[in-house]
Formats: structure tokens, sequence, C-alpha cells
């Protein structure tokens, strides 16, 4: 296994229509990569927008990916987003009509290592674990929310965290995101990313962000342990 420059353990092998990367541990955003929750988010934002006065689809576009207190502090004064934000989160833990996994996501899941796979998101623990648990998951052992940064994506203060969770440097994971400020947050904490296509963000955002590889979903995606070398093989289907 080659090492970055500072010193990360890293992998990569080519194949005609897969990838073949070798990591230390994998980094799932939860919204758009793990669970299905963009219909919920939708009517929630939808009516926020349409209460405020502001245009729903850009509202819902700005939200996606960061901490909802972020989106509000560029809509409404200081002095009344953290009531709205609370208001918002509310709403959000009690919508989870729809909520499902996303396609693969349940056996991505099952073929790592609970030691060896975090979830990084931008809700708050409640919302999360609500959606983990709605979306019938497997309850994860290694968990980052809003609730435990002081900085959101697109910093990278969240995958650098949850890498630490795993006791790797976050140059030695791989992230699966969907969405541009992830995949910036990803990026700028030394991580290679999965960027994965969505109804929500543009594969061309995803690229200018700077994914490393591009998939329709975490079924294109299959991981094994990484025989005689103690890590992971996750096998990216390129095609």
């Amino acid at each position: 296994m080659a090492r970055t420059a500072s010193g990360a353990r890293v992998g990569i092998c080519y194949h005609p229509d897969m990838i073949g990367v070798e990591c230390w541990g994998v980094l799932f955003d939860l919204d758009g990569v793990l669970v299905d929750s963009n219909p919920a988010v939708d009517r929630v934002w939808s009516v926020w927008a349409a209460r405020h006065g502001f245009n729903a689809d850009e509202v819902i576009r700005k939200a996606h990916g960061r901490p909802s207190l972020t989106t509000l502090r560029e809509y409404i004064p200081e002095e009344l987003a953290l009531a709205e934000h609370l208001e918002l989160v509310r709403q959000e833990v009690a919508d989870i009509e729809g909520i499902v996994p996303m396609p693969g996501a349940m056996e991505l899941l099952a073929s790592i290592s609970m030691e060896r796979w975090a979830i990084v998101t931008s809700g708050t623990y409640e919302l999360a674990t609500t959606r983990i648990r709605a979306a019938g998951l497997p309850t994860p052992k290694n968990l980052i929310t809003a609730s435990d940064i002081q900085r959101g994506k697109p910093d990278p203060e969240p995958y650098i965290k949850g890498a630490a969770l795993l006791g790797f440097a976050a140059a030695e994971c791989v992230v699966v995101e969907d969405a541009g400020s992830g995949v910036r947050a990803g990026k700028a904490a030394g991580a290679r990313v999965i960027g994965v296509r969505g109804p929500t963000e543009l594969e061309a955002t995803l690229k200018a962000a700077g994914a490393d590889w591009l998939v329709d979903s975490c079924a294109d995606v299959n991981a094994e342990v990484n025989a005689g070398k103690g890590g992971l093989m996750l096998k990216i289907r390129t095609e």
C-alpha cells in the first residue's frame, strides 16, 4: 500500500470498468447517501420558504448538505435564526414519511466492520438518529452530527473528527458524499471522495467540488477486507 506525502496509507488499482481503492475507513454522509430523506426535506423547507416569501427551489438547494442554521443565517437576521432553526429541526424530526434506505446502502454497510465506518452528517443528533431508525439502518458505532462540531461542511472539521473516531487520519479514509459542500469538506480534510449523483446536486457541481469518482448510488460500491494488509478494498463501478 502506497503512502501520501503526509504518510497516509493509500492505494488505487485500475481495471476496465472498476477502480479498486485501498483505505482504512469509510466516512458516509447520511441524507442522499445512506437515507433518502429528500421528500421530507423538501416538504419542510418549502413551507418555510413560502412563509417567508423566498424561492423554495433556491432555499432547498442551498440547504442541501449544510447545517440548517448556516442556511437560515443567509436569509434572516441572526437574532431570529436560532429559534427558526429549532422549529425546523422539530418539524424535520416529526416528518419521517417516505424515509427509506438509498439503493445499496444496507448491503455496503453490512460488508464493512462497524469499527471501520462512520456517519458524518450536517443534521443534529436527534434528526440523524431519527432518520437512521426510520430507514432501518444499523445503529452506527461512530457518528458525527452538527451537535459535535463548531464549523459545518464545507469546513473540514466534520470529516477530520469522523476519521478520528475510527482512529485514522482523514487521508486514510474515503468519504461518500452527495453534496458539493460535503465533497469540499472531505477534500479539505485530505480524504478521497466518492460523489453520489442525485436529484439535488448537479454532477458538474460534484466534479467542481473535487470528487475523485462519481457513482449513481452505494450500489456501485463494494467493500471487502484487504487480505494481508489489514485495511479495506473498495471496488467502485465507474461505468
